[in-house]
């Protein structure tokens, strides 16, 4: 079959049957399905009674954190391991390991602040914190377990 045979074959069938393709031409679009939203999330669990000392103690190890290693002092890595191993124990929602973590960040922020380097105050603040630190964690342990 020639060029001219095919083109002709061609056109004769777009004239016998124009319906079909106008009638795909004017079909509304499909409308785009969007992709399925995520499933609410589950509430939160109420938060234990000792959540407020549980903050505090986050946030007094993100600045011991922070003070114990512009100290250099040899447990400057501690601290860090300890908020993880808390985060880790403690953590059980999205929501409660982020005001954990945001607890320590605080703490960690608040003494960059003001302490840019070591100094008496800084080793004073520090061995503070520690104190606090202890008696907040005994209680806590002592009262809730743990």
């Amino acid at each position: 079959m020639t060029k001219r045979a095919l083109a002709a074959l061609f056109l004769a069938v777009l004239a016998a049957s124009p319906e079909p393709l106008l009638a795909q031409a004017r079909r509304p679009a499909q409308p785009q399905q969007r992709p399925a939203e995520p499933p609410p999330a589950e509430p939160e669990a109420p938060p234990p009674p000792y959540e407020p000392q549980l903050l505090k103690l986050a946030e007094i190890i993100g600045s011991l954190a922070y003070l114990r290693t512009l100290c250099e002092a040899r447990e400057a890595q501690d601290w860090r391991e300890r908020m993880a191993a808390l985060l880790e124990s403690e953590g059980r929602s999205p929501q409660r390991r982020e005001r954990l973590a945001s607890a320590y960040n605080r703490g960690y922020r608040a003494y960059s602040a003001t302490h840019r380097t070591c100094s008496d105050g800084s080793q004073e603040a520090s061995a503070r914190l520690a104190v606090e630190g202890e008696k907040l964690a005994k209680a806590l342990a002592s009262r809730f377990g743990g």
